[in-house]
């Protein structure tokens, strides 16, 4: 098995520090001890994008925002199931991370970062959230491992009762807000229905083609 080469190192606010490492012509970045994203398993993040368009009204001119860059499978996969007209904003609170993106990621990337579709802030997506009041079709989240703010801590405000009802009202009548996870979470999903949406929880596999680790996706339409 061949060695993980480490490529860079990243400061995450209020966080741990990131690791971009490569083995071979996979790339791995990991936060401590633990493996927060590989690029040869996509598919659960690509399984964001696509299932949230599917539950779209419309596709033509939707508005998404997307929280974490992380590989950009999920922008990508967005991308390719959104109209011409469509517009996606994307919050990536590392510069890091969008420096990888177009230094020694840049065939992963694809140009999806330079789409015109694309709008790039960089910063706290609970931050964009809260301007956004009645902006949104859809919100997708994937910047923690789960609503446990694996992250930083600073996140848990995201998952909070107030942090949902803050996303709620970023949401257009009949809008998703959209939330990855690596595992399911009982108690988060009871809060979501008692945030007043309607909840659909989904898994998906980790990889494409149906193989991996089952993450869970919960889609919570705004009514």
């Amino acid at each position: 098995m061949q060695r993980r080469e480490l490529i860079d190192t990243a400061p995450v606010p209020g966080g741990e520090e990131l690791r971009l490492f490569r083995r071979g012509d996979e790339y791995i970045i990991a936060i401590g001890g633990n493996e927060l994203m590989s690029s040869r398993m996509s598919g659960s993040e690509e399984a964001l994008a696509v299932m949230s368009c599917e539950r779209l009204r419309s596709t033509e001119q939707a508005h998404l925002l997307i929280g974490g860059y992380g590989m950009g499978f999920t922008l990508r996969a967005a991308l390719a199931a959104l109209g011409a007209d469509a517009r996606i904003t994307v919050v990536e609170l590392v510069p890091n991370i969008i420096d990888w993106a177009r230094g020694p990621m840049a065939a992963l990337a694809a140009g999806c970062l330079d789409d015109p579709r694309v709008a790039l802030v960089v910063g706290d997506v609970g931050a964009a959230i809260a301007e956004g009041r009645g902006r949104y079709d859809a919100i997708l989240l994937d910047v923690d491992n789960g609503p446990d703010g694996l992250t930083r801590a600073a996140n848990d405000g995201l998952y909070s009762p107030a942090g949902l009802a803050v996303a709620k009202a970023a949401l257009r009548p009949g809008g998703i807000l959209a939330i990855w996870s690596a595992a399911p979470d009982a108690r988060f999903a009871r809060r979501l229905a008692a945030a007043g949406f309607e909840v659909e929880e989904v898994q998906v596999r980790a990889r494409a083609g149906g193989k991996g680790a089952r993450h869970v996706i919960w889609f919570a339409r705004r009514g």
